[in-house]
């Protein structure tokens, strides 16, 4: 039996590159050899693909003077390609040369599409294990989709909006999920009129606040704000990462933090989830370093709540799934009020750090799915997925 051709893709140019890296050299690892044929394809922190041993060098963390870059049959062409479907070559944006009338972000002198004989490389599906920006919201998505390749994970929408925390949070609404206050600004208004937005914001939110760029994940550029002093830094450091400013009023009040709970979702049409766990941050809350750079924070699976109260999570998180339109995986996070015990569902994941300690992996392997058999299910989820969508007609 023919093994499935599978390429991991991982890097990119996001500020999650290096957790990308961590998530991918894990699912190098742990996915079934015998069952698979892998192709690592990386792309750096400047925006070239690479493939073979120099993307075994990026997961490594060395640095390449010369990155060989993925092209479209001749080993001496230079315009970056990736060739992602059957014969079919689409090519990769270049990194971006900086000009004073701005970036020029395509070589417009290549063609578009290639000859299948000039492929560098075929796959049978596409593992996209990239989070944040350029990965995760939607883009690399729409690459696959118009290379018509399988690919684990959410589509071009699902994506875009579980990416997009003002947008994830009106779909909620829609959906009557139970969410926290909120306040979006953008930040034209901000740099515009900064005491007027500081207002806004102190009329609408109680303070502590969460300040959090709309477009970003594992809690980069994400500050807790405990009064007036501490909200205009924190509007300036969310809005180093994106237009959008999404400050949400804390839950549990000043004296009491929130409790942490996430639940993992997996499947297409039917989705199903996890055991929840709780994280208890070594931190006042669970930002980007005590995630990744700090020991101490405790994670507790299953988390201790009432099978009411599971069942609730479990339900909110299948239900929050749909409403943005996911597949594949993904991760749902909420809070608690520790005195009300009221839940809120704070934001989904759509690619969620995939270590095999990571959360999402580890609250499967407490409901019975080993991380091996996880990624099994996940590309197994993205072939059925290509395979409905080819069902569609796109001309009359």
């Amino acid at each position: 039996m023919k093994k499935l051709r599978v390429g991991i893709l991982f890097g990119g140019r996001s500020g999650e590159h290096e957790v990308s890296l961590l998530s991918a050299s894990s699912v190098l690892q742990a996915i079934d050899k015998e069952r698979y044929e892998v192709v690592p394809i990386g792309i750096t922190k400047e925006g070239r693909w690479v493939t073979a041993g120099d993307a075994e060098n990026l997961l490594q963390g060395k640095l390449m003077k010369e990155a060989r870059q993925l092209r479209a049959g001749d080993p001496e062409m230079t315009q970056p390609a990736a060739v992602l479907a059957r014969g079919e070559a689409v090519v990769v944006p270049p990194e971006p040369v900086h000009r004073e009338g701005g970036l020029i972000p395509f070589q417009t002198q290549a063609p578009l599409v290639r000859r299948a004989s000039d492929r560098a490389i075929n796959v049978d599906v596409i593992f996209p294990v990239l989070h944040g920006t350029f990965g995760e919201d939607g883009t690399i998505q729409g690459l696959l989709e118009l290379a018509d390749i399988a690919y684990v994970g959410s589509g071009v929408l699902g994506s875009a909006a579980g990416m997009d925390k003002d947008v994830m949070k009106s779909l909620l609404i829609a959906a009557g999920i139970p969410i926290v206050k909120h306040l979006t600004i953008l930040r034209s208004a901000w740099e515009k009129d900064s005491k007027k937005m500081q207002k806004l914001v102190e009329s609408k939110l109680r303070y502590p606040v969460f300040v959090k760029p709309a477009n970003l994940g594992s809690s980069v550029g994400i500050s807790k704000a405990h009064d007036r002093k501490e909200l205009g830094p924190a509007i300036e450091e969310a809005a180093k990462f994106d237009r959008k400013i999404v400050i949400e009023q804390g839950v549990g009040g000043r004296k009491n933090k929130a409790r942490e709970i996430e639940c993992s979702v997996l499947g297409n049409d039917e989705p199903m989830a996890s055991v929840p766990g709780e994280i208890v941050p070594v931190k006042e809350f669970y930002d980007y370093n005590a995630k990744y750079l700090e020991e101490g924070s405790e994670l507790i699976i299953p988390a201790k709540l009432t099978k009411a109260e599971i069942k609730k999570v479990q339900e909110l998180a299948v239900r929050c799934f749909k409403a943005v339109d996911c597949s594949g995986l993904a991760r749902v996070d909420f809070l608690m009020d520790p005195l009300t015990r009221k839940i809120f569902l704070n934001e989904i994941n759509t690619m969620p750090g995939f270590t095999a300690i990571s959360m999402y992996p580890k609250l499967w392997a407490a409901s019975g799915l080993g991380y091996a058999e996880l990624i099994d299910r996940l590309i197994q989820f993205g072939v059925e997925r290509h395979a409905d969508k080819k069902r569609n007609q796109y001309t009359r």
